[in-house]
């Protein structure tokens, strides 16, 4: 029943911004951590940004200044503000919703900044 539904991932030049948004349907509760993940090809899966119902925030160390996590508990919606984007940031970007003992996933949405 539960459903995570990404969009805004596109090509963008460096420097430039993207927003991320992620729609999550069927939510059992709103008391949970979103965030959003990316996977660049050949490495591994990092957490990017994670937020917690009451707006507790936590970032990878290299988007922070950058990267701004958001949620809407009355939509339940998570976003992803991402500015100055470097080429390294380049990477397939997963939601991410996290209740005790549940964990559900979006299907991911490129992200692709070039030089």
């Amino acid at each position: 029943q539960v459903q995570l539904v990404e969009s805004g991932g596109g090509l963008v030049q460096a420097g430039g911004s993207l927003r991320l948004s992620c729609v999550v349907s069927g939510s059992l509760s709103s008391f949970n951590t979103m965030g959003w993940y990316r996977q660049a090809p050949g490495k591994q899966r990092e957490l990017v940004a994670a937020i917690t119902t009451f707006g507790y925030t936590n970032y990878l160390e290299s988007v922070k200044g950058r990267f701004t996590i958001s949620r809407d508990n009355a939509n339940n919606t998570v976003s992803l503000q991402m500015s100055s984007l470097k080429p390294e940031d380049t990477a397939v970007y997963y939601c991410n919703v996290q209740w005790p003992f549940r964990n559900y996933w979006g299907q991911g949405t490129q992200v692709t900044v070039s030089s």
